[in-house]
This record gives structure tokens, sequence and C-alpha cells, in this order.
């Protein structure tokens, strides 16, 4: 009989298939001398003694006494289990002194080898591999490859880049499906201030406020009075939420249509608070525009309370206009005359301008205190504009009354609301705009109706055909030019109660959109757009200028674009429908070009304001941002 036939049933028996990554690591002792050892005392110990002194089959994890499972012991020596149990019971504790009971250690029998690298055999099990040749050290482990999931698998680098190469395929799918956040995730509405002049607000989450009424009170007062200023539905919707998350009101949602402003606040697990304001009544006060602006500035940046923020806004609403009533009615006039004589009219021109716009002021004043509507106050103002020019060119006064209309209807036109009509449309507020649209078309058409009836009334009276064809043009040098357009600048600060301290950077601004409106009439770009490119030019540079000296864009824009407005387009094309029954197709025309103009206007101030964005990020929210680092 063989050496190697001489083993236990359990020795001879196939290691079983076992997934930890652990098997195969376990140190397999076979014996190639005598199947059984003989102690000095005569005991022969078998495979099965020495499977019950704690050595385990090929293939099989080693544990202790309490189930647990024994790290695998490392080439050339016994499993943990067994150096543990013969060290206490004071035998040795070599590599092949498993279950030894001699008294005396002896040295490992030379033909014991350790077999490093478990090989797969004939039944698809574990089995040995070649023993290394007596005498050598044993054989380094060979290593081996790990794929995702911990398993070791002997295969080739090219299935572990496969594996890879799928798990970042499902990683990249779930990314396109899924994004980085949920598709119906609400967007905050702190979001709805990016790009405004109230970003990056000091936020306050202190949970619920118990006050909340207060703010919600606090922020209606502000957007009314920021409507009835003249402020456009985007930046008191801003306003409302950057006060409001000053705060600490996170849970509020904004309605603006038309005049009403409807506010809900609903915390979670509280009752719900609606609040709504409606808003009748307008008035011009560019400076309490202003500070209301600076108001909201100050609220949003940290230190204002809310006591202290309604006790600023009442004083806003009852402070006094900058400018007297006289000091407008006297604007008015002079504001006339100044732009007759831009347009091209002379000096008595100017004279007879300043006279019936003085008139106008008076009237609208009356008018006002008896509750007259704006529509039938628009249309009695463009009656008597038109009626004074036609009196004095009957009593044969050397003036153009087409140039003289022109300049006294430039007051009368809703300048302001078709600005902020146009950005509201822009911005996202279709039902406000079409209000002000509305609004504005109907000022539009009082002011057409009473120009109309007074060219009637004079034709009636014997007055004769005017000549309504004359290109108009100044007739004073550049530099006096300049300076009427100057002074006609300044005087609509005056009526439009702007700001002091933003007289002179309104001038400025005017008188350098002038500037630009001249190079893009040099290069040929058109009658329609060239009022246009100046209009882009000074929504710019009055965003800029105007966050910089803490007011809104409106402030600077309106009044330094006033006199690119076409009044005598308007008063040439009601003529023509009114008295020449020849020339209703070229009225026709010419209204619609003046709307064209009016809107393309409107509209370059609201492109030039959104193009100086981002320019001005370091006037608003970032600054902002710093200051509170």
């Amino acid at each position: 009989m063989s050496p190697l036939e001489n083993t236990s049933d359990a020795d001879r028996q196939e290691p079983a298939q076992n997934p930890d990554p652990m098997v195969g690591l376990i140190p397999v002792i076979r014996q190639t001398k005598p199947a059984a050892q003989t102690t000095s005392a005569g005991q022969t110990t078998s495979a099965a003694q020495a499977k019950s002194a704690g050595q385990t089959k090929p293939g099989a994890q080693a544990k202790g006494s309490e189930g647990k499972v024994r790290r695998p012991a490392a080439p050339g020596k016994a499993p943990k289990s067994v150096q543990a149990s013969n060290g206490a019971a004071g035998l040795p504790t070599g590599p092949t002194g498993v279950g030894l009971r001699s008294t005396k250690p002896k040295p490992p029998p030379p033909t014991t080898s350790v077999m490093q690298t478990p090989v797969k055999g004939t039944s698809g099990g574990l089995g040995s591999g070649p023993i290394s040749p007596a005498g050598q050290p044993p054989r380094k482990p060979r290593a081996r490859k790990t794929v995702p999931g911990g398993h070791h698998h002997p295969g080739s680098a090219s299935a572990l880049r496969q594996d890879r190469s799928s798990a970042a395929a499902k990683r990249m799918l779930r990314r396109l499906v899924q994004g980085e956040t949920p598709p119906t995730q609400a967007m905050s509405i702190v979001e709805r201030l990016a790009g405004s002049p109230y970003a990056n607000p000091l936020v306050r989450t202190a949970g619920p406020d118990a006050s909340a009424r207060k703010t919600l009170d606090l922020a209606l007062g502000l957007a009314e009075t920021m409507f009835r200023y003249g402020a456009g539905a985007l930046e008191v919707e801003t306003a409302i939420i950057a006060v409001t998350a000053a705060f600490g009101l996170d849970s509020i949602e904004v309605d603006i249509t038309n005049q009403s402003v409807l506010l809900n606040y609903s915390p979670k697990d509280q009752t719900p608070i609606t609040v709504m304001r409606v808003v009748r009544s307008w008035t011009n006060n560019y400076a309490g525009l202003g500070l209301v602006h600076q108001l909201v500035t100050d609220i949003i940046d940290g230190g204002v309370s809310r006591a202290e923020a309604s006790n600023r806004l009442n004083e806003i609403t009852h402070r006094p206009k900058p400018f007297p009533r006289w000091a407008v009615t006297f604007s008015t006039g002079a504001f006339a005359a100044a732009i007759v004589g831009f347009i091209g009219g002379g000096p008595l021109a100017s004279v007879v301008a300043f006279i019936s716009t003085f008139m106008v002021s008076l009237l609208q004043r009356v008018l006002g205190r008896w509750r007259v509507p704006d529509f039938f106050t628009t249309a009695a103002s463009g009656f008597l504009v038109t009626a004074m020019a036609m009196l004095f060119w009957s009593l044969d006064v050397p003036i153009s009354p087409g140039i003289v209309v022109a300049g006294g209807i430039l007051l009368l036109l809703p300048t302001g609301r078709l600005v902020s009509a146009v950005q509201d449309a822009i911005n996202g507020f279709p039902v406000t705009a079409s209000g002000r649209f509305l609004s504005a078309f109907l000022t539009f058409g009082a002011l057409v109706a009473g120009i109309a009836v007074a060219l009637v009334v004079g034709a009636l009276l014997g007055v004769p055909r005017l000549d309504v064809t004359q290109v108009a043009g100044s007739q004073y040098p550049f530099a006096v030019t300049l300076l009427l357009l100057a002074v006609a600048l300044g005087t609509i600060c005056v009526v439009e109660q702007s700001p002091v301290n933003l007289v002179l950077p309104t001038v400025l601004t005017g008188v350098a959109g002038f500037l630009v409106f001249q190079v893009a009439e040099l290069v040929g770009v058109g009658p329609r757009l060239t009022p246009a490119v100046a209009a882009i030019f000074i929504g710019m540079v009055a965003r800029m200028i105007a966050l910089r000296m803490g007011a809104p864009q409106l402030i600077v824009a309106v009044p330094a674009v006033l006199f690119l407005f076409p009044g005598l387009s308007i008063f040439r094309a009601m003529y023509g429908l009114s008295i020449g029954s020849d020339d209703i197709t070229i009225g026709a025309v010419g209204i619609f070009n003046a709307l064209t103009v009016i809107l393309a206007i409107a509209g370059g101030v609201v492109f030039g304001d959104n193009l100086a964005r981002p320019l001005t990020r370091n006037l608003s929210g970032n600054d902002r941002r710093n200051r509170r680092r």
C-alpha cells in the first residue's frame, strides 16, 4: 500500500464548493510519509484524531469553540485555533505539531509541503495543486483578481473592465433619467430674485413667525406704494419676496394682476393667511419710489427691524414731494418751450408752447379736483394744446403749429406706463402688461381724439390749412441744441418729482443718448430703428447709474428717453385723418409708424436694462453678500 492510500475517509472526501472569498487560503497539510505518526509513548495519531484536535479539511474554514470564523494561517503555520488549543494544553504548536501528544517537540518531516494555490478538480471542487520538492521554500501565492462585490475571480482583466464599464453606464443612465434633483421639485421663490437689485438677501430661517400678519401688511404697504409711484410688476414682486424672506416667511406666494396684489402665507401645520391690496390711484413721485427702493435694500441687508421698516414706510408716504407745485407747473411750460426749440421751432414757437402747456397744467389740476376720469382729462389737454397753436397761427404769428403741438403733447404721452407695460410683458406678467397696454392705448387714443376735435373745430371756424409736410430740424447751432435738450431733461425730472441727486445724472444720460442717436442716423440705421438704438443705450446707462446711486432704473430711464418719442409724427397723422380727405391712407400709416416707434423705444429701454445686468452684479446682490461676509 502506498503512503497516500493510508488516509482516513475524511481525508479522501472531496471538498465542497464554498462561495466565501477566504476559501482556498487555508493551508493544506498533506503527509507523504507514514499515514500515522508515533509519539514517544507509543501512541499513534490518525487523521481523525488530528481533526478532533482542531485540524480542518481542505476548503473549509476553521472555527473556534464559540463558532467564530478564524483567519487562515500563513503558509507553513497551523491555524490559530490549533495553536491556541495546543498552547493551552502545553503541546507544541509547530507547523506539523497538530494534535501531537509528545513531550518533546519534533522538527517537521522533511517531506511536508504547503499547498499555496488551490486548483479546480475534475468534479468542479477545489483540490490540491502540485507539491513543492523537499527542502525547497513554499511557492509564493499567486495574485488574484477582485471583481465588484468582493468576490475573487481568476479571470482576465477584460472582465474587470467590462464590469466597471457596465457600472459607469448604469450611473450615467440614472443621472440622465433622474437628474440632479427630482424633475417635479418646486423652485424656491427666493430664486426669483436672481438678476434683480434685491438678489442675495439675508434670509432669516428661525421657523414660523408668530407675527406673520404684520410682515404681510408691511409687504403689501410696500407693494402699494411702489405701484402708485410707477414701478413695474417685476420690481414689486421681487421687493415683496425679498422683504418676506428677510423677515422669515419662506412659504410665501405672490400674485400680481394689473392693479391688485395678493399674498398667501401657508406654513406647514399652520393655518394659511391670505391678504390682498388693490391700487386705485397713481401719482408722479420718483423720489418716493427711490426711497422705497432704499428701504427694501436696507431690510434685506438685515439692519432694519419690522417696526422700524413700518415707521420708515409711513414717513415716505407722508413726506412732501421734493419740488413744490408751482415749480412743477413752471417746469411743464419750460419743458415744452425747450423741446420745441430742440425739434425745430423758433423763439416765438417756444413762447406759444410755454403758454399752452402752462394752461394745460392748470386745466389738469382743476379736472383732477373734480374727479374727472383720466381719459377725458387727456382729451381736453390735447384739444387745448392744438387749439392754442391754431389760434396763434390764425393770428398770423410766424410759428409752425405742428411743432408747437408736438412739444405740448410729449408730456401727455404715457411714457412711463408704456415702458412698464413692455417690461411686464417680457418678464412674464401678461395680465398686468395687458392692463397697462390698454390703459396706455386709451390715453393715446384720448390724446389723438382731442387733437382731431381741435383740428375739425378750427376748420369749421375758417382756420387755413396747415402745412404738415415740412421736415423738423433745429434752427440753432449744435451746442445750443444740446443746451436746450439739457434744459428739457432737467425740467422733466422736476415734473416727475425725481430725486434731487439724480437730476444731473439723468440729464447727462439723455444727452449721451442723443449723441448715440446722431451717430445711428449718420450710419443709416433707419428712422424706426434709430430711436430704438438710442433707447437701448439709455436703458443700459440708466441701470448702471441708478443702482450705483441706490435707485431703480426706471427713475433715470423714463425722463431721459422722453425726447425720442415722435410727437410730430402723431400730429401729422392725426391731421391727415381728420382734415385731409385725400391723406387718410397717409394718416393711418403715420399712426402705425408712430406706434411702432413708441413700442421700439419702450422695448429698447427694457432690453438695455437686461443687457446691463452682467455689468451691475457688483452693484446689488454680490456686494451685499460681500459686506455680510
